[in-house]
C-alpha cells in the first residue's frame, strides 16, 4: 500500500539530488568552462561531499541487488538526501513516487544555481552568458528529470538580472517542459523586481500560465553571522555536516520571500498582471497571518505619501487572489487556515530533503485535527490549492 492513500495529495516542495557533473552535461558546450564546480562541502561538510561521489555506486548497487532495493524502499521515509531512493535517478523516482503515492510533486534542483548565480545570489563577477547560459542548463536539465513521470512537474530557475534575456530563457524552457519558475528573492543589483523594466517577465509567466515560486535559497537568510557565535556547541545535522538549516535560520528565513511578495503587492505589480500567480515555497507560513494585516496597514498609512498605493482592492486581497505559501510540518496550519482563509496554503514534504520529516502526513493531518478543520478545507490544502497554483500545468 502507498504512504499517501485516501484522497489526492499533491506536493508543492520536493527536490532532485545533483551530483558533480549534472549541470555539465546538460551545458551547452560555449557555457561549461564558464561554470562553477559546486562545493558540497557546504550542503553538509565532507561527509556529503564523500556521498555524492559514491551516488553513481550506490544506484548501481540497488538495480543490480535485490537485498540494497528492499531496503531503500523499506526506508523511503527514513532515507534523506543522496542516499534517498529517487533522488537522482528518474527510475528511482517512479518507484518512489509509486511507494508515496503523491499525485503530483513540483520537483526544484538544491544546489546547481552556485555554479552559475553564486551563492544566494552573492554575484562578485557578473557575466549574462554564464548566468543565462547555466539558467538554461538547469531548466533543460531539470525538465529533462521529470519527463521521465507524469507526475513530476519541473520547477525551472529564472535570473531577473537581464529581463530581456529572462523572458527568453522562458520561453525555451516551458517548451521543453517546465511547469513554473523558481526566481531569487533577493533583487537584481540595478532595479527592483517592481520596476516597469521587468514587466515583459511578468507578461510572460501571465501569457503562459506559468507560476513564480520563491524558495530557500534563492537569497540570503537575512541572519547575521554574529548570533552564531554564541559559545556553545553545533552538533551534526541530517546532511552530515554543522553548515546546515537551524533554530535561528528558521526564524528568519521567510525574511527574503516577505520583502519580495511585499513589493510584489504594494508597487501594484498584482494588480498591473491580474493572472500571474506565485508561491513562496520552503519558508514557513505562519509568518503569513500577521502580514495580511501588515500589509493592509501599510496602504492606509502611507497612501497619502505613496500614491501607488492607491490600488482598486486591498494588498490581502491580491495576496488571497494571486498567491500561496506552503507550512512546515510543525506550523499549525490548522489555525492559520482558521485565521487567514483555506485558499492560501499548500500540501508539500520536501522529498527527499530532510526538513519535510519522516511523516509529513501524520504532522500536518494532527495539526488540521487540532482545529477541527472541515474537509472541504483540508481539500484545498491538500490538492486544489495546488492545482490553482499551476493553472493549466498541474
Amino acid at each position: 500500500m502507498p504512504y499517501a492513500e485516501g484522497r489526492t495529495y499533491n506536493d508543492a516542495d520536493s527536490h532532485f539530488m545533483e551530483t558533480k557533473d549534472w549541470l555539465f552535461e546538460h551545458a551547452d558546450p560555449k557555457v561549461r568552462d564558464k561554470l562553477s564546480p559546486i562545493d558540497f562541502t557546504m550542503a553538509g561538510g565532507k561527509a556529503t561531499e564523500d556521498l555524492v561521489t559514491a551516488v553513481p555506486s550506490i544506484i548501481a548497487r540497488r538495480k543490480n541487488d535485490p537485498a540494497a532495493m528492499a531496503r531503500a524502499e523499506a526506508g523511503i521515509l527514513e532515507r534523506k538526501s543522496w542516499h534517498a531512493l529517487g533522488g537522482n535517478d528518474p527510475d528511482e523516482r517512479k518507484r518512489a513516487l509509486d511507494l508515496l503515492g503523491y499525485n503530483r510533486q513540483l520537483v526544484f534542483t538544491g544546489v546547481a544555481m552556485q555554479q552559475f548565480w553564486g551563492n544566494l545570489g552573492i554575484q562578485t563577477v557578473f557575466d549574462s552568458e554564464a548566468l543565462y547560459g547555466g539558467a538554461r542548463a538547469h531548466n533543460r536539465g531539470i525538465a529533462a528529470f521529470c519527463s521521465h513521470d507524469k507526475r513530476m512537474r519541473a520547477v525551472g530557475f529564472v535570473p531577473l538580472d537581464v529581463p530581456e534575456l529572462a523572458v527568453r530563457e522562458i520561453d525555451q524552457a516551458v517548451r521543453e517542459g517546465v511547469a513554473a519558475f523558481w526566481v531569487p528573492a533577493v533583487p537584481p543589483p540595478t532595479m527592483s523586481p517592481t520596476h516597469p523594466d521587468m514587466d515583459p517577465v511578468w507578461a510572460k509567466l501571465q501569457d503562459l500560465d506559468v507560476p513564480f515560486v520563491l524558495h530557500l535559497g534563492g537569497g540570503p537568510l537575512f541572519l547575521r553571522d554574529g548570533f552564531l557565535k554564541n559559545g556553545k556547541q553545533i552538533e551534526v545535522g541530517p546532511l552530515g555536516g554543522a553548515d546546515e538549516i537551524r533554530s535561528k535560520d528558521y526564524m528568519v528565513c521567510h525574511y527574503g520571500a516577505e520583502a519580495f511578495m511585499s513589493a510584489m503587492v504594494l508597487d501594484g505589480v498584482l494588480e498591473k498582471f491580474p493572472r500571474l500567480r506565485g508561491g513562496v515555497i520552503e519558508q514557513g507560513a505562519m509568518w503569513v497571518v500577521p502580514w495580511l494585516k501588515k500589509l493592509d496597514i501599510a496602504q492606509a498609512a502611507f497612501v497619502r505619501f505613496e500614491s501607488y498605493l492607491n490600488l482598486p482592492l486591498k494588498p490581502s486581497e491580491y495576496v488571497h487572489r494571486q498567491l500561496k505559501f506552503t507550512p512546515f510540518p510543525p506550523e499549525p496550519v490548522g489555525w492559520m487556515i482558521e485565521q487567514s482563509g483555506a485558499d492560501l496554503f499548500l500540501f508539500s514534504t520536501d522529498f527527499p530533503h530532510p526538513e519535510g520529516g519522516r511523516d509529513p502526513l501524520k504532522r500536518f493531518a494532527r495539526a488540521l485535527d487540532d482545529y477541527h478543520t472541515p474537509e472541504d478545507q483540508r481539500e484545498r490544502f491538500y490538492t486544489s490549492n495546488f492545482n490553482q497554483l499551476l493553472g493549466s500545468h498541474a
